[in-house]
């Protein structure tokens, strides 16, 4: 049997380097790659609602910024489904009924969890964690169960929000004695640097944190950012501290060797200048000169592309409107096969039952 994909990402924001080398360069692989049944991209629009319900409309702007990241990076609409998760309704009862098979102390246990509780401040709060927040990991069982997805392209730091989905499956198949919920996996991307890409101040890469470069910066915008980099104080001849440092971290993720033959011709990849680095005698302005036009070289293409597709917007709400159609039409036959298997589909057997119970 071919894969079922689902991913997808909280409107929040601009979609940044950190989406791209951590999930969308493996979407648009997976997509070309074409060996899938379907594959489909939730806008998580109810999940980032957890920690911004006293602003909406943050979440209402940034549907649309998402839907361009995705289409300028590659996502073609006539290979995957783009879909919204606020207006899937079977989500939201999915996760209702999956509440019931996770204790509290189990969901606040996850690392993912509980570093996202620590970096906003919930655990500071004195109103204290939202319940939507703690629990939103169970959203995301429904999310992946609903479309019976088994391949999950992700950043290791989702690997715990995977491991509790399947949790969650096993304990629903095992409690109501059924196979209805398929087990799922994580696709991680292949390079290790890419799958947790720190932000340019060497904290998680955070929208809130401002410490993000974007898809859609402008090159000035990304040169300005690749130089607020910090670099270690030493002396030209001293030799060069690759451990922690953020330009080469960011080298390791986007530089290739055709950006050595355009940029730098001293050097044939990213090895050997490593090696000079470390024997001294090699700046740290140079290097940043060398990331920026590397960040440049990846980012343009995307924004160029991002600004030709945000001249027709009604199409991108057209896809977006279509694929959750879509969406609902596949997610409505596993929330059926679940109340089923609950035995809480009041049908008309339900119906017969009764009468003859009480006749």
């Amino acid at each position: 049997m071919k894969n079922i994909i689902l991913t997808g990402d909280r409107p929040t924001g601009r979609l940044h380097v950190g989406h791209y080398v951590g999930s969308l360069k493996q979407r648009v692989l997976l997509q070309n790659e074409g060996n899938y049944e379907s594959m489909f991209i939730l806008i998580a629009d109810i999940q980032a609602l957890t920690d911004n319900a006293g602003n909406p409309q943050k979440v209402r702007d940034n549907i649309i910024e998402v839907m361009l990241d995705y289409l300028a990076v590659g996502l073609d609409p006539k290979k995957v489904t783009f879909c919204l998760q606020s207006q899937i309704s079977a989500l939201s009862e999915l996760t209702m009924y999956y509440m019931n098979l996770v204790t509290l102390p189990r969901v606040l246990r996850n690392p993912t969890v509980k570093s996202e509780i620590k970096m906003r401040g919930f655990d500071d709060n004195e109103e204290g964690i939202p319940v939507g927040f703690a629990t939103y990991p169970i959203s995301q069982a429904a999310d992946i169960t609903a479309f019976k997805a088994n391949l999950i392209p992700v950043g290791d730091d989702q690997e715990p929000m995977i491991e509790q989905t399947r949790e969650i499956v096993r304990s629903f198949n095992r409690t109501y004695n059924t196979n209805c919920l398929v087990e799922c996996k994580s696709f991680l991307p292949t390079n290790n640097i890419c799958m947790r890409l720190p932000g340019t101040d060497n904290a998680k890469m955070s929208k809130s944190l401002n410490n993000c470069i974007y898809l859609s910066d402008e090159d000035d915008v990304i040169k300005s950012k690749v130089n607020s980099i910090k670099s270690f104080p030493r002396l030209l001849n001293e030799p060069g501290v690759l451990d922690g440092n953020i330009a080469f971290i960011y080298l390791d993720a986007f530089s290739t060797n055709d950006h050595f033959k355009k940029y730098y011709p001293e050097f044939n990849n990213l090895n050997e200048l490593k090696a000079a680095y470390q024997k001294g005698g090699i700046g740290d302005g140079t290097i940043k000169k060398f990331l920026c036009n590397v960040m440049i070289d990846t980012i343009r293409p995307i924004r160029e592309k991002r600004k030709e597709l945000s001249k027709d917007i009604k199409s991108i709400l057209d896809i977006l409107e279509d694929g959750t159609k879509k969406a609902n039409e596949y997610a409505n036959k596993t929330l059926f096969e679940v109340k089923n298997a609950m035995g809480i589909n009041y049908d008309e057997n339900f119906k017969k039952e009764q009468i003859e119970k009480y006749s």
